[in-house]
C-alpha cells in the first residue's frame, strides 16, 4: 500500500479559470445582496440611533434591539428569516430576499452604534446656531449635522460592508448561488477542494482590499481639504472652479 503524499496530489489550477464566469456570477451575487443591505442597514440603523438618543420608551426599545441582534450570528439570522419567517407571514421568501433581511437585521444594529458616535462627537453649538439662523430642527440636522456625521463614520461603514460581503459566505445554507456555494458545488464535480477553497480566499481578501481602497478614497475625497491622490484627481475640477472664483472675488 502506497503512503499517501502530497506530491501525488493533481492541482488542477486551470479548473479556475474554465470556471471563471461561475465565480464571477456568485461574486456579484455577494455584492448585490450586501449593496442592498448595507443602504437598508444605514436607514434603519439612523433611526434606530436617533430612537436611542432620545427619549423613553424609544430609547429603551432601541437599546433592546441593537444588543439582542448584536448577539446573533449571521447564519441563525438567515435561519430564522428563510424558514421561521416563511412559516410566520406565510410567504416564502427568495434567498436574495432571506440575505438581504438577514444582513438587515444584523448590521443596523451596529450602524445603529456608529452613528450614534458620530452624531454624539459633533459640537452641541451646531444644533443651536443652525436653530439662531431660522433654520429648522430637521434641516440642521439634515444639511448640517448628517454630512459631518456621515464623513466620520465612513471607515466604519467600510468595514461594515466588508463584514456583510463575507457574511454572504454562510448563506450557502439556504441555496444562495454566492462564491463558497460555487465553491462547493465545483468541489462536488471536480473534487479539487484546496484548488477551489483556496480561490474563494483570494476572491475575498482581493475584494476586502478594493472595498477598502474604495472607502479611503472617499474618506479622503470628502475630507476638507482634499487629501490623497486619487481623491484630489476626482475632485480636481471642482478645486479648479474654487480657485477661478477666488481669484475673481480677489481681483474684485
Amino acid at each position: 500500500m502506497t503512503p499517501f503524499s502530497a506530491r501525488s496530489v493533481n492541482y488542477d489550477w486551470g479548473l479556475v479559470w474554465d470556471n471563471r464566469d461561475m465565480f464571477w456570477w456568485g461574486l456579484v451575487t455577494a455584492l448585490q445582496v450586501s449593496a442592498v443591505a448595507l443602504v437598508l442597514s444605514m436607514v434603519f440603523g439612523m433611526l434606530l440611533a436617533l430612537g436611542r438618543m432620545g427619549r423613553r420608551p424609544g430609547s429603551i426599545l432601541a437599546a433592546a434591539y441593537i444588543n439582542i441582534f448584536r448577539g446573533i450570528p449571521a447564519l441563525v439570522s438567515v435561519i430564522w428569516v428563510y424558514f421561521g419567517w416563511s412559516l410566520l407571514v406565510g410567504y416564502n421568501f427568495s434567498t436574495f430576499q432571506a440575505g438581504v433581511i438577514a444582513l438587515t437585521l444584523l448590521y443596523s444594529a451596529f450602524f445603529a452604534e456608529i452613528f450614534r458616535s458620530a452624531l454624539t462627537a459633533l459640537s452641541l453649538g451646531q444644533n443651536e446656531a443652525g436653530l439662531a439662523l431660522g433654520m429648522s430642527s430637521g434641516r440642521v440636522f439634515f444639511s448640517v449635522k448628517l454630512p459631518q456625521a456621515t464623513k466620520i463614520a465612513i471607515p466604519n461603514i467600510g468595514n461594515m460592508f466588508i463584514g456583510m460581503v463575507k457574511d454572504t459566505s454562510v448563506f450557502t445554507v439556504i441555496g444562495l448561488v454566492e462564491i463558497v456555494r460555487v465553491t462547493q458545488n465545483l468541489n462536488a464535480t471536480y473534487f479539487q477542494p484546496f484548488v477551489l477553497f483556496t480561490t474563494a480566499a483570494i476572491i475575498y481578501v482581493v475584494l476586502a482590499f478594493v472595498l477598502d481602497f474604495m472607502f479611503r478614497t472617499l474618506e479622503k475625497t470628502l475630507s476638507t481639504p482634499t487629501n490623497g491622490f486619487f481623491a484630489t484627481l476626482l475632485t480636481s475640477r471642482r478645486s479648479t472652479r474654487i480657485n477661478k472664483l477666488i481669484e475673481v472675488h480677489g481681483d474684485s
